[in-house]
């Protein structure tokens, strides 16, 4: 096992101790979204190890399966359940290999973190707890399951490929929550809607100079959870540069390029392109200028926000004519981003939102993807169509696909009022029951599971899908000691 030095010093002496080591292996193990096979092979070592029985459906899907301890046969099986991927990201100018390298930790007072990179917590922190649990010798419990999905981070693939004949247990524990002490009974719906445009090149004009504009400094985040920040768009600062730019003078893109992943508010963005050169010196106000704007619009939320524009030789011979260049910038630049509604059921919670996540160019073609969520369809489906609308400005080849349902609330959830129960009386601190603004796994699950009463729960985590990722260590613990008392008392 591959586990830095760095990473085992970060988690010296933390408690419990099984937990963290899992941890601490799981995060030397490559498992970005698609590329989960390691993950999995040591998850079904783990089960050999411990004489668990484990089964891998056809989609990759991993289904542990632990017999109840002597006197407890009688408790209904409970599956703890979470995903094998991670979102993968790192700070620009660090080397880092996804595909091989392993994930350092580092320890910042409770707070564990990695060294440059996501920390993947969201889901590793799941996983451990499953182990730990599952190794426990000295816990009395009833039967056991766990439900370890792949690729949740890009389309719930495993949860939508789940084989529910191998699924006993009829109650969920979801393991993919970042607060403790609040249990979601639901969560939002969501559509993806993407777009290609072909690329309409032409040659440069005569006197016409290239350009870089850029911004970084962003926060960015998780585009379900922490939607509600509402926090600068990389993609959507550009636009709105570019737009300026076009209102007083020819623009012709080369490329643009900016975000990650499809769930990760894009926190970079840059865009090649050339002008006049006799708009140098206008053009550089317009982009001071609307530094300043941004700079004022996010102060609270991104105080680190920069946009600049410096002057590039030998780009390219070619660039998108004025006319694709305009629309396409017009189309970013309209393409909803952000919270569209708050509910009106449960306070405080997001209803609709909208992440235009991702732009990027290539020789043949410019690509937008996006994705919306929702609690109610209906508005799931209107805020696509809003996208749809503004990608077909650029002219673009539309797709509206990968939509999962919304995971309805109910709040009689005997397994909610437990959850609640137990933990105000160990912890004698009130307890949330409510839902949350992001695909989780339940949903799907429970559509094809009949008669599955779920639950999600887990520690204090931040700024997942971003290399601030952070996992309470005091609140791990806690979650741990609650589930373990939680499958005694049902």
């Amino acid at each position: 096992m591959n586990i830095k030095t760095e990473s085992l010093s970060a988690i010296e002496g933390l408690e419990p101790k099984r937990l963290w080591r899992y941890f601490a292996e799981i995060s030397s193990i490559p498992r970005e979204s698609g590329n989960e096979a390691m993950i999995r092979e040591y998850v079904l070592s783990f089960a050999t190890a411990h004489g668990i029985a484990a089964r891998v459906d056809s989609t990759g899907n991993v289904i542990l399966r632990k017999q109840a301890s002597k006197g407890f046969e009688h408790l209904p099986s409970v599956a703890l359940q979470g995903h094998l991927d991670m979102v993968c990201v790192k700070d620009e100018g660090v080397v880092h290999d996804f595909k091989k390298d392993p994930i350092v930790l580092k320890r910042d007072g409770d707070w564990l973190k990695a060294v440059g990179t996501s920390l993947g917590a969201d889901n590793g922190i799941a996983i451990a707890l499953i182990m730990d649990i599952f190794s426990d010798e000295n816990l009395q419990h009833g039967p056991l399951e766990a439900i370890l999905t792949i690729t949740e981070e890009t389309g719930l693939v495993g949860a939508f490929g789940l084989d529910p004949s191998l699924v006993q247990s009829r109650l969920m524990v979801n393991l993919d929550s970042e607060e403790e002490g609040i249990f979601y009974i639901g969560c939002a719906g969501g559509i993806e809607v993407d777009a290609k445009v072909h690329r309409e090149y032409e040659g440069i004009p005569h006197g016409y100079v290239a350009w870089k504009m850029s911004v970084g400094g962003l926060i960015g985040g998780h585009s379900g959870a922490e939607i509600d920040k509402q926090r600068a768009n990389a993609i959507s600062c550009i636009a709105r540069g570019l737009y300026a730019l076009t209102e007083q003078t020819d623009v012709r893109l080369v490329s643009i390029d900016g975000g990650t992943k499809r769930n990760v508010i894009p926190s970079t963005c840059s865009a090649l392109f050339y002008i006049p050169s006799k708009m140098t010196g206008q053009a550089t106000k317009i982009i001071q200028k609307l530094q300043q704007d941004l700079a004022a619009e996010y102060a609270v939320s991104d105080p680190g926000l920069s946009l600049s524009l410096t002057a590039e030789n030998g780009v390219s011979s070619l660039a998108s004519s004025n006319d694709q260049s305009t629309a396409i910038i017009k189309a970013l630049l309209v393409a909803p981003h952000g919270v569209d509604k708050m509910s009106m059921t449960i306070k405080g919670l997001v209803e609709t939102s909208a992440n235009l996540a991702i732009v990027k160019t290539d020789d043949s073609s410019f690509v937008f993807e996006s994705s919306h969520r929702s609690s109610i369809q209906s508005s799931r489906d209107q805020i696509a169509d809003k996208t749809a609308v503004a990608f077909s400005i650029a002219k673009g080849e539309l797709h509206i696909g990968n939509g999962y349902p919304s995971w309805t609330p109910n709040p009689s959830s005997r397994l909610a009022q437990l959850c609640k129960a137990v933990w105000e009386k160990q912890y004698g601190t009130p307890a949330v029951i409510t839902a949350i603004h992001a695909g989780l796994e339940c949903g799907i699950i429970n559509s094809l599971v009949s008669n599955m009463d779920s639950v999600s729960v887990g520690p204090n985590l931040r700024g997942v899908h971003s290399t601030a990722e952070a996992c309470s260590v005091s609140s791990t613990a806690k979650v741990a000691d609650f589930i373990r008392t939680l499958l005694v008392s049902l």
